[in-house]
């Protein structure tokens, strides 16, 4: 009769210590114990001066995206100036500000003092390194590689930070302005025009229709304004709900994404920057087609571009060529399956995969840049509509009583 598994839980400790240099280092370290937590700092050089046991409560400090690029980034750096890797993560560590990243990097760099490759380090927080991240590190691992990898992986968090800063920037700005409308004009229906419509009551006359509508309004918003609030906010939950959990809905938001007007074309620039980007970055790894294709539909963004390139990956995998599959996608432009072509013909696809990446990404900027623009003036005139159309239709009855006289 086969033992059951009595293995003892391990617990997450937080420590702090002196290294081999009398330098006092922190880091966290999972153990079944205090004792084992000492014991195996001691087999790593330390002298334990505090063990705790880390709290439960999570930290408030979230991990961006933006900082795992920098990590890479500083990492990159110290590597390629020699800087043997538990030093160069322990270096970066001291270095950080955020508690929660500076805590992760540490416990990395106790994990690879432990006799772990870096690779299975970062695949244990699988929220801050995704499996592009960890496949790119284990095949410069595999190759002797590391730090040029570690380079290459670097410049690919850099470039799809600064486009997903973008493409943020272009749909949280009419959102933000939406928002502040909708709040300045229910400030208005509420404490605003009340102050008016007793005015108006005590004067006795008839209200032209225009006033008489957003009176009308402001009683609405008086009494349900609560039923409006818990509306939008179900809807809200409701949709990001569903985005979750829902592969159908998914689908059908991002198809009727890629039709709207201007963000449509924006969001299809977006999604071939991050395929070039990301592909480029997995051939110059020598990853294979087959499994780069899986990796980078990870990293489309969009489930409709996903479902493509995961097809491209089955043509692939039946020695078909790219640009065949590109072509009958009927998502990417005609630049980019000529690219393509000329980069499999010349044996140099990353390198014609990189030079489109740089042109959508130039190109989404500029879309970017041009939406603001074009969008200044129209918000203004919206704003200008609604609020003034508000004023008006306050004053619209005083003129009317002025005119009488």
């Amino acid at each position: 009769m086969a033992k059951a598994n009595t293995a003892p839980e391990k617990i997450l400790y937080e420590w702090e210590g002196k290294d081999k240099k009398g330098s006092v280092i922190r880091g966290s370290m999972a153990g079944a114990s205090v004792d084992l937590v000492k014991a195996k700092l001691r087999r790593q050089g330390i002298v334990p001066l505090k063990i705790k046991k880390q709290s439960g409560r999570k930290s408030r400090e979230k991990i961006e995206a933006g900082d795992i690029a920098i990590f890479a980034r500083q990492l990159t750096t110290m590597m390629q100036s020699g800087i043997p890797m538990v030093q160069a993560l322990e270096i970066v560590a001291s270095g950080l500000e955020k508690k929660s990243m500076r805590d992760m990097v540490f416990a990395i760099k106790a994990d690879v003092e432990g006799g772990s490759n870096f690779a299975s380090c970062l695949e244990k927080y699988p929220d801050q390194f995704d499996d592009l991240f960890c496949s790119l590190v284990a095949a410069g691992e595999e190759s002797g590689t590391l730090d040029t990898l570690l380079n290459e992986i670097a410049n690919y968090k850099e470039k799809s930070e600064a486009l997903r800063k973008k493409i943020k920037k272009a749909m949280s700005y009419p959102i933000a302005v939406l928002v502040i409308a909708t709040i300045v004009t229910g400030i208005l229906l509420i404490y605003v025009v009340p102050q008016f419509e007793t005015l108006f009551a005590s004067v006795g006359s008839d209200l032209p229709a225009f006033t008489k509508m957003v009176v009308n309004l402001s009683e609405m918003a008086q009494k349900w304004w609560y039923v409006f609030i818990l509306v939008v906010g179900v809807a809200v939950y409701t949709f990001k709900k569903a985005r979750k959990t829902s592969h159908a809905f998914n689908k059908a938001v991002d198809r009727l994404t890629l039709k709207l007007p201007i963000f449509g074309d924006i969001v299809v620039k977006a999604a071939t920057a991050r395929f070039a980007r990301t592909l480029s970055t997995m051939s110059r790894a020598g990853v294979p087609i087959v499994e780069a294709m899986e990796k980078v539909a990870g990293t489309s963004g969009n489930e409709i571009f996903k479902e493509a390139i995961l097809k491209m990956r089955d043509d692939a995998a039946t020695g078909q060529r790219l640009t065949v599959s590109l072509q009958q996608s009927g998502l990417f432009s005609n630049m980019v399956v000529q690219m393509v072509s000329i980069g499999e013909e010349a044996g140099s696809i990353d390198d014609m995969l990189g030079k489109v990446a740089e042109f959508y990404e130039e190109e989404v900027d500029n879309s970017v840049d041009a939406l603001t623009s074009l969008m200044e003036p129209m918000i203004m005139a919206f704003l200008g509509i609604v609020i003034g159309g508000l004023v008006l239709a306050m004053y619209l009855p005083i003129f009317k009583m002025g005119d009488a006289f």
